[in-house]
């Protein structure tokens, strides 16, 4: 999975299309990443206590990572990503612009 934790992206399907932000949390096993402040839930919570009232709690649920696309940092813009071999290992790069994201 090409997309990493503190990436910033932008959404290109379903209901926040064209929002972007940052990527809190990505599970690469499941090919999902939870971006912050976006594709945001709503979840009923029971009361736990007498005489406490139940509440609604909004969270941001995992997405898909083929519904995101990644910003470059130093072009700006919504990029593919490719890997290119260094001497350090392997490092992430923009299609674009062809600079490492590293």
């Amino acid at each position: 999975m090409k997309i990493k934790k503190n990436d910033k992206v932008v959404i290109i399907a379903g209901k926040d299309r064209g929002k972007s932000g940052k990527v809190m949390h990505a599970f690469p096993q499941d090919k999902q990443v939870i971006v912050e402040g976006l594709n945001l839930m709503k979840k009923h919570v029971r009361p736990k206590k007498q005489g406490e009232s139940g509440q609604i709690i909004e969270f941001p649920a995992p997405m898909d990572v083929s519904n995101v696309k990644l910003i470059c940092p130093k072009c700006d813009e919504a990029t593919r990503t490719g890997v290119e071999k260094a001497s350090e290992g392997k490092k992430r790069v923009c299609k674009k612009c062809n600079k490492s994201l590293n």
